[in-house]
């Protein structure tokens, strides 16, 4: 067969290409000729299979320096993200480590094995202050090879042996099987969890990110965290003007139903090769609305399709978002969220002896 034939499956990825990388002179991308044996029972699929390596760097807590976001540390376990979410800021991260930011980040996973052991060290330094620290800035930290490594779930057990205040922004009802360890977290007021939902249609999910939880078990999973007693709220995010914008009142309707008591938004802001990835996905899934939607991004961005600057970068700019903003706020209204905020506490943390079992679960009450 011509190899001019072969296409990629992209069923269960997001971005259909490798963009160029902006740091490096060659381009990177597949040679189909090399898939042979990841072919289906189509001989003209090709079927991309996702791999891991190692990550061994030597400190887990990233620090944040953007006056948008409410917190100074984040923590990723993961680079990378299977997720393959189309509209993903962090896509554009990956270059710095060669990679590109299309298929190469949502195929290519860089796993942080050592991340307990890191944030254990990190906890024991008399230069940490205790405060909140976020799951996680550039990737989701219930990807799906979670499952099996349960790098996360680790990490959790430490935050609670040092009682270590943190929050979980996630799209997976993996986070479901943690349950245990957030239950104890929230009794003692160390823990909020936000579960972000980008549309309630099935198959939207399915094409803009395609290895997250369907809508459904997201929503289940807000039911089943609060439930529990855990602290959760729902994420509106990203909002894309003139293809989920509609769905917000639904959105926060049936998160509040399920025992969400807070909500926020992020407009989408399509950074660097970022732009281009969603621009070729437009086309290639919905080429009837592309041009409206491109153009109403455009309408909140000043023109263009990202605006970095603090400030104006979550909630865009100009009429349309301020439309918006307001339907966002009256739905919270109505819905009764953000009426009743959970803060963490930092007055608990302690350090536990270095001989005290790392896996311990439950404290003493």
């Amino acid at each position: 067969m011509n190899e001019s034939q072969k296409h990629i499956d992209l069923k269960s990825r997001g971005s259909g290409i490798n963009t160029k990388n902006r740091f490096e002179q060659l381009d990177i991308d597949y040679d189909l000729s090399s898939f042979d044996e990841y072919f289906d029972s189509d001989p003209e699929l090709v079927r991309i299979k996702t791999k891991f390596y190692n990550d061994n760097s030597k400190s887990i807590l990233a620090k944040n320096d953007s006056p948008d976001l409410g917190f100074d540390y984040s923590i990723n376990p993961y680079r990378g993200c299977e997720h393959g979410c189309i509209y993903c800021y962090a896509r554009p991260s990956y270059e710095y480590l060669g990679f590109s930011a299309g298929l190469d980040f949502e195929t290519k996973i860089m796993v942080k094995r050592d991340a307990p052991k890191l944030l254990d060290e990190a906890f024991r330094k008399k230069s940490w202050v205790p405060q909140v620290v976020i799951f996680s800035g550039n990737t989701d930290c219930y990807q799906p090879i979670e499952r099996r490594l349960e790098i996360t779930r680790e990490c959790l057990k430490v935050f609670l042996n040092f009682r270590n205040p943190l929050g979980v922004i996630t799209k997976n009802a993996l986070i479901q099987r943690d349950i245990d360890i957030l239950s104890e977290l929230a009794k003692l007021k160390l823990v909020n969890v936000v579960i972000s939902i980008t549309t309630l249609k099935r198959e939207l999910s399915r094409k803009m990110e395609p290895r997250t939880s369907v809508p459904a078990k997201r929503l289940d999973t807000i039911y089943k965290l609060s439930s529990a007693g855990i602290p959760v709220g729902v994420n509106a995010a990203p909002i894309i003007p003139g293809l989920n914008d509609e769905e917000i009142p639904a959105i926060l309707k049936a998160a509040a139903e399920c025992g969400a008591k807070t909500a926020g938004k992020v407009m989408v802001r399509l950074p660097h090769s970022v732009k281009e990835l969603f621009y070729e996905w437009l086309l290639r899934v919905y080429p009837e609305k592309a041009s409206k939607i491109i153009n109403r991004i455009k309408d909140i961005r000043r023109g263009e399709m990202s605006s970095p600057e603090f400030g104006t970068r979550m909630r865009g700019e100009g009429e349309y978002a301020q439309h918006i903003h307001n339907l966002f706020k009256t739905c919270c209204s109505r819905y009764g969220l953000n009426k009743d905020i959970q803060h963490t506490r930092k007055d608990l943390f302690r350090v536990p002896p270095l001989d005290k079992t790392q896996g311990e679960l439950f404290i003493e009450q």
